[in-house]
């Protein structure tokens, strides 16, 4: 089989940036696990590796009330050698999850998914990226990086989820549903990803066989729910017969109990709440984030990558728990629609938002924290700043596709100023 030499030197170029991050600076991984940024409660390497230590004494991991994640992380990291003295073995795990997602996010390039599927084809069809260069922008970017030498458990979340969109990109609805299951039994919010993927992988099946929508979701829907089944059995069998990882797991991300300080909008609003509201508003909050999956998925039935990477950036914005985790892998998916990149209308202020939310966040969360001079308002102030350009850049490509699709059906107004009146 023939090597592709570009792709082979990006992957070698990934290998030593993190190699000479994680060899050079050997203090660095350590430090950015403790940045709020990139850890959270559920995701947080240090916390897996308290849990990890309760597992491997024949404690309960739950017990503690500080581990709250995936059984199944246990039993992986635990044939691995300590982190803190073998740090290699760790560390070369999330390059490779980090080279699986660029390979899957390399297949979505390739199969053109963004420029035309079978009820659309975008007149911008040409102005594309190469599946190297895209995979490249996700490898170097450095927020991707950031989360690899912080070694949070999200990667393989976001590894899974790109693992899921390709297959689907692909037509195979089969390995799609297993991947979108792994991610789910993970992270949970993924489940929320189901219809849009559904409909890609109906658009994008075969045409010799043409199947229905009605026959695509028959073999989707049980796949998924064995899969995730079966993956909550295998959990609670990892757990000595106990049901007690749900309430520490999903039942976390669902009642927040944990307000430790991320980037979100979650966790100052509930520190502020009074108690006899907050279910209430956490019902408010989660169908606000469930809410789109319904508009999007009819507005944009000809698009159905568009969907996904659209839900993708949303969960960036307004998931429980969020980090720059989840904004790369949005920015990643990012350079599919380059063809209508022509079409935005504020790259340049929602790239001075982000630049500037990036170098003054962890500036307002050490004077909160550790110099005293603030307080827990300076660290929301600038996360709502990052949360607002993070708004701007989804909104802004939401524009730009709906002006690509009236162009295709209007081909005269193409390159014509538009006007709201």
């Amino acid at each position: 089989m023939a090597i592709d030499r570009r792709k082979a030197a990006l992957f070698g170029a990934a290998i030593a940036i993190r190699l000479l991050l994680f060899t050079a600076f050997p203090s660095l991984p350590l430090l950015l696990t403790g940045r709020v940024e990139i850890s959270t409660p559920v995701t947080s390497f240090k916390r897996l590796q308290e849990g990890l230590f309760l597992y491997t004494h024949n404690v309960s991991p739950y017990d503690g009330g500080v581990f709250h994640q995936a059984p199944l992380f246990l039993p992986l990291f635990a044939l691995l050698p300590n982190p803190k003295a073998h740090p290699f073995a760790t560390s070369m795990l999330y390059i490779i999850i980090d080279l699986l997602s660029a390979s899957s996010l390399m297949q979505i390039a390739e199969t053109g998914a963004s420029v035309s599927s079978r009820l659309f084809v975008s007149t911008r069809k040409d102005f594309r990226w190469t599946s190297v260069a895209i995979g490249a922008a996700f490898l170097f970017n450095p927020f991707t990086v950031a989360t690899c030498i912080a070694r949070p458990t999200s990667v393989f979340t976001n590894c899974a989820i790109l693992t899921a969109i390709a297959k689907a990109a692909t037509g195979n609805i089969v390995p799609s549903m297993l991947a979108l299951a792994l991610s789910s039994y993970l992270s949970l919010y993924p489940i929320l990803l189901i219809l849009p993927l559904i409909l890609l992988s109906h658009d994008q099946h075969p045409t010799v066989k043409p199947k229905t929508i009605k026959q695509t979701s028959a073999i989707a829907l049980p796949t998924f729910i064995s899969a995730f089944a079966g993956l909550i059995c295998l959990s609670y069998l990892l757990t000595g017969g106990s049901w007690e990882f749900i309430s520490s797991t999903y039942g976390v991300q669902l009642l927040l109990p944990d307000l430790t300080p991320n980037v979100g909008l979650w966790w100052y609003f509930f520190i502020e709440m009074f108690d006899s509201f907050r279910e209430f508003f956490l019902g408010v909050f989660w169908l606000h984030l469930a809410g789109y999956v319904g508009g999007l998925s009819v507005k944009f039935r000809n698009q159905p990558l568009f969907i996904t990477i659209c839900l993708l950036g949303i969960f960036a914005i307004f998931k429980p728990y969020p980090s720059i985790s989840d904004t790369s892998l949005y920015l990643a998916l990012l350079p599919l629609y380059r063809h209508v990149f022509p079409l935005m209308r504020y790259t340049f202020f929602t790239t001075s938002v982000i630049l500037y939310a990036t170098l003054l966040g962890p500036a307002f969360y050490y004077l909160w924290i550790y110099a005293g001079s603030g307080n827990a308002n300076f660290f929301y102030a600038i996360t709502l700043v990052w949360s607002l350009g993070l708004t701007v850049v989804v909104a802004d490509l939401l524009f730009a596709v709906l002006r690509d699709e009236w162009e295709v059906e209007r081909p005269e107004m193409k390159g014509k100023e538009v006007r709201q009146i």
